[in-house]
């Protein structure tokens, strides 16, 4: 994870980076530093993620930390929290007109749960089917949900990074249809109905 910490890294994203560093991802979620947009912000990272369940890929997602000291006015604030998650749902779903408003309240409530202070909050929700054609025609049809959100997130010393990445950790495992369980509760395992 991220380590290109210099005497120049600003002191409120190297602590930002730190607690990217040891955030402790739950049982199923691997996830890497990847290339991070360098012209948006003066300071970046950025991280891959994918939640697989008995070797099977459930979703996945990428989240973007930016910041910028002298602040961005279009962020309200000096630092912004950009993601998209992705997994596949049941054909059924797809369909349904009120998943882009469920999928929206996974995000929002997962953030409500960690206590986050967050504000500007934006995005979309796609659903999307795709049936293949030709050589594809044996493939089984596909459905997909994909969020794109970005917050800007308050994060000073009494305020850290840790709960707005779990949050998205949350968010990841609600869209694979895996929610996060209460302390103390084990999920029992079970086949996935295609």
């Amino acid at each position: 994870m991220p380590a290109n910490v210099t005497s120049l890294t600003p002191e409120p994203f190297a602590r930002a980076l730190q607690e990217l560093t040891e955030m402790r991802w739950r049982t199923g979620i691997s996830a890497d530093e990847i290339g991070s947009p360098q012209r948006i912000a003066p300071h970046s990272v950025a991280i891959a993620a994918e939640l697989v369940l008995d070797d099977e890929p459930l979703a996945t997602g990428r989240l973007i930390l930016l910041h910028d000291p002298a602040g961005n006015d279009a962020w309200g604030g000096t630092f912004r929290l950009v993601t998209y998650v992705r997994a596949e749902v049941d054909l059924e779903m797809v369909t349904d007109p009120l998943l882009p408003d469920v999928a929206w309240s996974w995000f929002t409530e997962a953030l409500e749960s960690h206590g986050c202070d967050a504000s500007a909050l934006a995005g979309t929700v796609t659903a999307s089917y795709g049936r293949g054609f030709g050589e594809m025609d044996h493939d089984p049809d596909r459905a997909e949900v994909e969020l794109r959100s970005s917050w800007t997130p308050l994060l000073d010393p009494t305020h850290p990074l840790t709960p707005h990445l779990a949050a998205w950790q949350d968010l990841l495992g609600q869209v694979a249809g895996q929610p996060p369980l209460p302390p103390g509760v084990a999920s029992l395992p079970v086949g996935r109905i295609s």
